[in-house]
């Protein structure tokens, strides 16, 4: 019988190649990922998600809250650097306490989630965080890891390998509908706390102050008791009882946000 765990060694060094031709960079965290779609690839598939969720959720029709959302949210994104045809959706539902941000600039947010940032201060702290996920292409680097977890690691690297787009192209349409479904799918506590800390990167170059981020963390803790929020059982967040108050490894207290981006960006 073969050694199993040569051969993996000796497939990791034929693919080591090709995976790092597919790496990219997380901006502001410097940190590497595995990219196996396009950009435009991910845009579309944000869209699609988008527009699958809108189907089954209705619109608030208040236009005082509406108008907020779309301003914080036009904020923060005006700071990524990103063109993206952004929209941004007040989705009516009081008991959802939650919000999402899809590849290509697709932004909702649940009326549920309203009374917990109160203001819009807080309501740029949540979606600072959304949209760093956009800014970091969370969604594509989720997609790609279905990918080499369904389609396979050899048929990827197969593919990738030939270097010819539609023949990546036919590898990623075997994941179908679920690919669009992927970028919807929960993110890993790695991808949390980068988006924390791209989050309180972005909402102070918008002008917001980083302060109500942990702030609203704090009100979000306190919800746990009424049930746990969506939002909260999905995100990591700093805890707020914590000593050093920190998102994780390598990212920055949110009681030092400030100092950190007036070092990165006077003004």
């Amino acid at each position: 019988m073969p050694d199993r765990r040569i051969s993996r060694r000796l497939f990791l060094a034929l693919a080591a190649p090709v995976m790092g031709a597919a790496c990219e960079t997380v901006p502001y965290t410097g940190r590497s990922q595995i990219q196996l779609i396009s950009a435009e690839q991910e845009v579309q598939m944000g869209a699609q998600a988008y527009t699958q969720t809108l189907a089954k959720e209705k619109l608030s029709t208040d236009p005082v809250a509406t108008e907020m959302v779309k301003r914080v949210g036009s904020r923060i994104a005006a700071v990524t650097g990103l063109n993206y045809q952004w929209e941004y959706r007040l989705i009516q539902n009081d008991k959802t306490v939650n919000a999402f941000a899809l590849p290509g600039g697709k932004v909702a947010v649940y009326t549920g989630m309203l009374p917990v940032t109160r203001d819009e201060s807080g309501l740029a702290a949540v979606l600072g965080h959304e949209i760093g996920h956009v800014v970091a292409r969370h969604g594509g680097e989720r997609v790609s890891q279905q990918l080499l977890v369904n389609v396979g690691v050899e048929s990827t690297m197969a593919a990738l390998s030939r270097g010819n787009p539609a023949t990546v192209q036919a590898v990623g349409s075997l994941l179908g509908a679920g690919a669009a479904v992927g970028v919807l799918l929960p993110w890993s506590r790695q991808q949390e706390s980068e988006a924390d800390h791209l989050g309180l990167i972005l909402m102070a170059k918008a002008g917001y102050d980083p302060h109500a981020a942990r702030e609203l963390w704090v009100r979000m803790s306190q919800q746990k008791g009424a049930g746990q929020p969506e939002f909260l059982s999905t995100h990591v967040g700093p805890d707020p009882h914590s000593s050093d108050r920190g998102l994780a490894p390598g990212s920055p207290p949110v009681l030092q946000a400030p100092l950190i981006v007036a070092v990165l960006y006077p003004r």
